[in-house]
């Protein structure tokens, strides 16, 4: 059986303008007389009961001084901003496309559209493999074009599409909830009892019996071993990770079996995926854990001593909380390690990752690495204007002793400025400060006066000027 269809793009676009009218501290009655609407209209439009004409949504684009991309589909938008990225690629310069010329592609030829990107992100992987590829075609062993595709870009796609939430897995987690009846403040015991009535026994292990081993099921011998190194919310985390793949293995195979996901390795890193949200569903029970978040207000280490969580874990639970009527604040999350390789990306809030270069180095998630451990806070704007509060932090990963390596990674997390009072961390920050101007990279960004570009932008030629030096060599100073 087919998984549901997932809700259509154009039906966010009105809690977006309800957004954008809050933030701006207009009522109902305000906005509508400058746009020449009633009141009434406003409302269903907010409401997604009356769909937007071309007209209005122009006078809404002029109304917050925004690129009507920002009001565009959020399909239409992603596509938009990716072939944006691709056509950043020195190999099109000689042909002075716009963005304009690229939302014209994505309105009129869609799928044409997403056949110029797979093309070129094959031809991205190809030339990153350029050697390997040439050994396989020397060797007579010809070249497969799904091999272009790295598992995890699809899964990211995936998991995109659904916007992080899959209500099956959602109801899964509460079925067993129900059965087992877990104890909220201790579930580690009520996990091990449910694997002991499975006839599966529960052990640790020491680390010498399998370095760099976390987790091992053992289906013959009915035994789950979990690594003495980890600590005991990892051990309940990876209980209910194992429960999901012995419990739930068809309701993961329907789920992955997804147009996004073509090849056997992706569908694989998927269902380990999937594995991990059931894992915390169990561990963060939908409603219990959406009514702590809002008493909170997003305290992500409150919820995490309280669901036993790891602050990354509570991350990720924060993006799935999507149930129509039941929503929490709508966040991007992302994770990078030290060199700046973006491992993990979600984005609910609107705001775009690159695909195919590194992120703006103005986002505060590369600056947690100068205060480990510390959470760091940004009021951005993107160059379409959309506004965003963000927090940052690092985390360590240690489960390899004093010999082992202990990788520190960043976690950023955010939301647009309309939710930003809804969070604990923006307490005591002006949330009318001049916001840090941000890209999503630098071939894509239009600020020609920031220091810390790395590469001219693509709609602009690059002017070398011999006689002056400048803070940046691709920095000039606008209006020059």
């Amino acid at each position: 059986m087919p998984s549901a269809a997932p809700t259509k793009p154009a039906a966010r676009l009105g809690s977006k303008i309800r957004l954008l009218r809050r933030q701006e501290g207009l009522s109902q009655v305000q906005l509508a007389e400058s746009l020449g609407i009633s009141p009434s209209y406003l409302n269903l439009i907010e409401g997604n009961k009356r769909p937007l004409t071309a007209p209005l949504l122009i006078r809404l684009a002029q109304q917050f001084k925004l690129d009507l991309k920002a009001l565009a589909p959020e399909e239409d938008q992603r596509l938009s901003d990716d072939l944006m990225e691709v056509f950043g690629d020195s190999l099109f310069e000689p042909f002075s496309l716009q963005a304009l010329d690229v939302r014209e592609l994505v309105q009129n030829s869609p799928d044409l559209a997403r056949g110029v990107f797979e093309l070129y992100r094959a031809y991205q992987h190809a030339q990153d493999s350029l050697g390997t590829l040439s050994a396989k075609l020397s060797d007579g062993q010809g070249f497969d074009p799904e091999a272009t595709r790295l598992p995890s870009e699809e899964v990211s796609d995936f998991i995109q599409q659904a916007m992080n939430h899959f209500p099956e897995l959602e109801s899964a987690a509460e079925s067993f909830w129900t059965s087992v009846a877990l104890d909220a403040d201790h579930p580690y015991p009520g996990l091990v009892s449910a694997f002991e009535t499975r006839g599966i026994q529960v052990r640790i292990h020491r680390m010498s019996e399998g370095p760099g081993l976390l987790r091992r099921f053992d289906p013959d011998r009915r035994l789950l071993s979990l690594s003495e190194l980890l600590p005991q919310r990892s051990r309940t985390f990876q209980l209910a990770h194992q429960l999901a793949l012995l419990e739930h293995s068809e309701l993961l195979d329907r789920l992955t079996n997804h147009s996004l996901l073509r090849t056997s390795a992706s569908r694989a890193l998927a269902r380990v995926a999937l594995a991990n949200y059931f894992a915390s569903a169990v561990l963060m029970p939908y409603e219990r854990f959406l009514k702590a978040v809002k008493t909170e207000r997003y305290d992500i280490d409150i919820l995490g001593r309280r669901f036993q969580a790891s602050f990354e874990q509570v991350c990720h639970r924060l993006t799935t909380l999507r149930r129509p009527g039941a929503e929490g604040v709508a966040f991007h999350f992302l994770r990078i390690d030290i060199a700046g390789n973006i491992s993990k990306s979600f984005s609910a809030s609107g705001i775009r990752f690159a695909r195919f270069s590194g992120a703006c180095p103005r986002w505060n998630v590369h600056a947690a690495f100068l205060t480990p451990g510390l959470i760091r806070t940004q009021i951005s704007e993107m160059p379409d204007g959309r506004k965003y509060f963000c927090i940052a932090r690092t985390m360590q990963k240690d489960t390899g002793g004093y010999r082992g390596q202990h990788a520190m990674q960043a976690i950023g997390l955010g939301c647009e400025m309309g939710h930003a009072k809804e969070l604990v961390y923006a307490d005591g920050v002006r949330l009318d400060q001049p916001p840090v101007p941000v890209g999503v990279t630098c071939r894509l960004c239009e600020r020609t006066d920031c220091e810390q570009r790395a590469f001219p932008p693509l709609q602009q030629a690059l002017k070398v000027e011999e006689n002056i030096r400048r803070t940046s060599f691709y920095a000039q100073i606008e209006g020059n």
